[in-house]
């Protein structure tokens, strides 16, 4: 994989930190608007160029972008990107409407290219045999999510300042930056729900917190994610048969605790894991070289679902 980095915010030097440890990238170009922070970045990471404009890092010879910008302007990177045959590895959320992402998809296919959203829940170790331990519970009942993480940003917004992430006009808010890894951990693990209802905090026209209720047949997803507050909290999977528990995020899940009615208790725990993100980079090169089909299908389908999901509860509200 010869791959082109677009951004240069703290999610981008995240992934540079995390691209060294990953085999099977030969080369990492770097674009960025602000031409002295990429050269700065390209500096600090080893990157081997840091082009002027986006239009030349499509016309070399990279075959995949990862695009790390803000939400709004994913779509129009994301578009150049498969209309110039280029794979795209693009960072959760995908697209603010599901209008917007069917059409990339369009694109991509029509160019014979992929569009990998950037979740990285998906390639845990612990998430997959999650997967399939969710089954031992037996009928699910009452699913509780909760990922509350006190933003960095958040007292400079209640000052009047406004980053990307909590601009309602740049797609910002907590179900598209913090919620959407729950929604995508019940899809992975549910699928689709039947109907949704969204109950969010909202301070100056954005969701700062809130609460997302998926409902599905004969159980209710309970999804909270807040960047106004935190808390160490527990995550439940309960079921008639037993129930699965974890602390903190789907995203960061290493180890969770099986208890069946019966008295059977079983944990789960990763040995020696790796950095979140570097499970998803590897996954995601090897769909790209093998062409997996199958792979790519599922985890399209289920961007599909998360951003009809985000779609809708923002509807539901004044956002």
């Amino acid at each position: 994989m010869k791959l082109g980095i677009i951004g240069t915010g703290m999610i981008v030097k995240e992934v540079l930190g995390v691209l060294k440890n990953v085999q099977g990238i030969d080369d990492i170009y770097i674009y960025g608007r602000n031409k002295q922070k990429a050269d700065e970045i390209a500096k600090d990471y080893g990157v081997s160029k840091c082009f002027e404009s986006y239009e030349q890092m499509l016309q070399s010879d990279i075959d995949t972008v990862y695009i790390g910008v803000s939400n709004n302007v994913h779509y129009e990177y994301a578009k150049k990107a498969a209309e110039s045959k280029k794979h795209i590895i693009l960072e959760k959320p995908s697209v603010p409407t599901e209008k917007e992402l069917v059409e990339l998809y369009e694109i991509a296919e029509n160019n014979n290219v992929y569009i990998l959203e950037a979740v990285n829940l998906y390639h845990l170790p612990a998430y997959k045999a999650l997967v399939s331990d969710v089954k031992k519970i037996g009928n699910p009942k009452i699913i509780s999510l909760n990922y509350s993480q006190y933003s960095s940003r958040y007292d400079a917004f209640k000052r009047g300042e406004l980053a990307p992430v909590f601009d309602k006009d740049k797609a910002g808010g907590a179900i598209m930056d913090i919620n959407v890894y729950n929604i995508h951990a019940s899809l992975g693990l549910f699928g689709e729900p039947n109907n949704i209802s969204y109950f969010p905090n909202i301070e100056r026209g954005v969701d700062t917190s809130g609460i997302l209720v998926m409902s599905y047949d004969g159980f209710n997803a309970v999804c909270i994610g807040a960047k106004d507050c935190k808390a160490s909290a527990l995550c439940t999977l309960q079921g008639d048969k037993g129930t699965i528990s974890f602390k903190g995020s789907p995203s960061m899940l290493t180890e969770y605790t099986l208890e069946l009615i019966n008295g059977e208790k079983t944990v789960y725990h990763t040995d020696k894991p790796k950095h979140r993100l570097e499970y998803e980079f590897v996954e995601f090169i090897r769909i790209i070289k093998e062409n997996d089909q199958k792979a790519y299908v599922r985890f399209k389908n289920n961007s599909l679902s998360a951003v009809k999901i985000i779609w809708k509860a923002k509807g539901q509200t004044i956002l």
